[in-house]
């Protein structure tokens, strides 16, 4: 597949459809620093974009769409089968928390909230579909979720990024495989996983996938329990870097970004900045590093 030839084909099809999101340039950090905000996204974070891509480039049967999601991808799926008149069921887990839960519910779906983690929530979705018909949507490991997501750093870049090197947090990997598939080898990429969601960084060391253990703040948006195929492949091409973060680094960046910035996002969105700031990716002397900050759907916390 030509993956940037379908980023660009996917970039002209959901135009209109997504927010071209700001980019800060910011020296509030203890070093010169761009940062791309697509928590601003519509729903709150870069998923829309995938989402979009998926529904404008598929025939969508009459049943639907269904998806599982932590939080975040169940809101693109919703906002984006509304928007082009299609019914959409989401089946979330509890812990995707009430900042994305009501989110989904005020978009309008068909709402399913599901006891326990997030892989309960994709065998309601797997079943869902099964029965009904409906167009099951992946949150990261199908093609055209990442291409989707792969718009973000074509973006980016026509933006004037002045980066030599990217960090990006990981979750499933979508959005690091499609800004890999995106750059070719132009920028170094660094993928940020907390410690305790870390299914890249044992799926690098094992040689493949494996399933990993899932806790922690940023479990809603960053706890695939084993990472995608489509980023375990492509990252292994790449020689991708992987670090990770702890809890307390995590909650340190958002307060950062809030008290810099005012810009209020959750421990997902916080996770890349986390690792510059911590200390567990340290650039080289004269290294222009950016950060994507990828999801704001949290409450309002006055500790911040």
């Amino acid at each position: 597949m030509d993956w940037q030839a379908e980023i660009e084909a996917a970039a002209k099809r959901i135009a209109g459809h997504v927010v071209e999101t700001p980019v800060l340039r910011s020296d509030a950090f203890g070093r010169p620093l761009e940062l791309k905000l697509e928590q601003m996204q519509y729903t709150g974070s870069f998923k829309a974009r995938g989402a979009f891509a998926t529904l404008l480039a598929s025939d969508v049967p009459e049943a639907g769409v269904v998806a599982a999601s932590g939080g975040n991808h169940g809101a693109a799926v919703a906002f984006a089968a509304k928007a082009l008149g299609h019914r959409a069921k989401i089946f979330v887990p509890e812990i995707a928390g009430p900042a994305k839960i009501g989110l989904i519910e005020r978009v309008g779906a068909d709402l399913t909230v599901v006891p326990g983690e997030y892989a309960n929530a994709a065998a309601l979705a797997d079943r869902e579909a099964s029965e009904s018909g409906a167009m099951q949507i992946h949150p990261y490991d199908a093609d055209m979720t990442v291409i989707g997501q792969g718009t973000v750093m074509r973006e980016w870049e026509a933006q004037a990024l002045d980066a030599d090197t990217v960090l990006i947090a990981v979750g499933g990997g979508g959005l690091i495989a499609g800004a890999l598939h995106w750059l070719a080898g132009r920028r170094k990429v660094v993928g940020v996983e907390p410690m305790t969601a870390c299914a890249l960084h044992a799926a690098l060391e094992a040689g493949e996938p494996v399933d990993v253990p899932v806790s922690g703040v940023a479990a809603n948006a960053l706890g695939a329990r084993r990472i995608g195929e489509i980023c375990f492949q492509t990252s292994l091409k790449a020689g991708l870097d992987v670090v990770r973060v702890t809890d307390g680094a995590i909650t340190e960046a958002q307060k950062a970004l809030w008290q810099a910035h005012r810009q209020l996002v959750e421990p997902a969105g916080a996770a890349a900045l986390a690792a510059l700031l911590s200390g567990a990716y340290t650039p080289e002397p004269g290294e222009r590093v950016a950060v994507l900050v990828c999801g704001g759907n949290i409450a309002p916390d006055p500790d911040i």
